[in-house]
């Protein structure tokens, strides 16, 4: 079996008062994480557009401060400032019955949805793998993922500031082996990188154009890095049936065109955070069922 099943199997005895604390700081950090989930996309943007101006000799289109901190949090309608009461993770939702509480203009799904699944995520994790190190690891992953695969499904866009940093996040926590011996997550992170670029290169041979982005690569590489070159296969066939079903009921609903480009980095996302738990549990099955005793 796999050595990563050491992680699934090795987990604390659940902790029922860890995990709905757990579930409380989620929905803060889902907060935040809808932060980044908005603006990141909009810095690259505005970074990209100061950059061709700079290689123009013209100002810069973008001169105020936008990061994750700054400017304060307001409705992307009307601009108003979001005061305290107004910014309550899901409460202020629906308090506001999902609506600005100054233009009246109706406010994202996304918001309460990336709360919801971030405090949801939180609390099984922490029941499932305890509040040590292990449960902290294994959120910081899951966040990583939340957030990236949101913006890959709104943008097409995988992030080189969160893909590279989940990356070596994943070679540090298995320094000492915590998830997959180190050499396991060193030849995870290679292994998920070449094995997506080649999946590219013959597409493009066969096809004439590009089927995915580098991001995809790298998000792989970061999976593989956690995870284990091991939990490669499983990831890639989940994300692969997953993908697949999604896009073909996309097409009948006629919500998506025939040829249409479809976000990868959602269903890699899904398919490494359903490895977390079961993917040494699926290689088990698959052992016992090749090698029989």
């Amino acid at each position: 079996m796999p050595t990563a099943a050491t992680w699934y199997f090795s987990y604390a005895p659940h902790d029922l008062a860890a995990a709905c604390w757990a579930a409380l700081a989620g929905l803060f950090i889902g907060s935040f994480l809808n932060v980044i989930i908005y603006r990141l996309p909009e810095m690259m943007r505005r970074s990209n557009d100061n950059y061709v101006a700079e290689e123009q000799g013209l100002p810069p289109p973008h001169a105020t401060r936008y990061d994750l901190l700054l400017p304060r949090s307001h409705c992307p309608g009307c601009g108003a400032t979001l005061s305290i009461r107004h910014n309550i993770p899901l409460l202020s939702f629906v308090f506001l019955r999902g609506r600005c509480a100054g233009c009246g203009n109706p406010i994202s799904l996304r918001y309460p949805l990336v709360e919801l699944l971030a405090a949801g995520l939180s609390a099984i994790l922490i029941w499932h793998f305890g509040s040590g190190v292990r449960g902290m690891s294994a959120l910081l992953l899951m966040y990583f993922l939340l957030a990236m695969a949101w913006i890959d499904a709104e943008t097409g866009l995988l992030p080189d500031s969160l893909t590279l940093p989940l990356i070596w996040g994943g070679l540090l926590v298995n320094l000492n082996g915590l998830i997959v011996p180190l050499r396991d997550a060193v030849l995870g992170a290679l292994a998920g990188y070449l094995m997506l670029w080649l999946v590219f290169q013959l597409y493009r041979l066969a096809a004439g154009k590009e089927g995915m982005g580098y991001g995809d690569f790298k998000l792989l590489a970061a999976l593989g890095a956690w995870l284990g070159w091991s939990m490669l296969p499983v990831i890639l066939l989940l994300a692969s049936i997953s993908g697949l079903m999604v896009g073909i009921a996309l097409q009948l609903s006629g919500k998506r065109r025939a040829g249409a480009m479809l976000p990868f980095g959602p269903f890699l996302a899904a398919g490494g955070l359903f490895s977390l738990f079961y993917g040494p549990l699926i290689w088990q099955i698959y052992l016992r069922w090749m090698l029989p005793a």
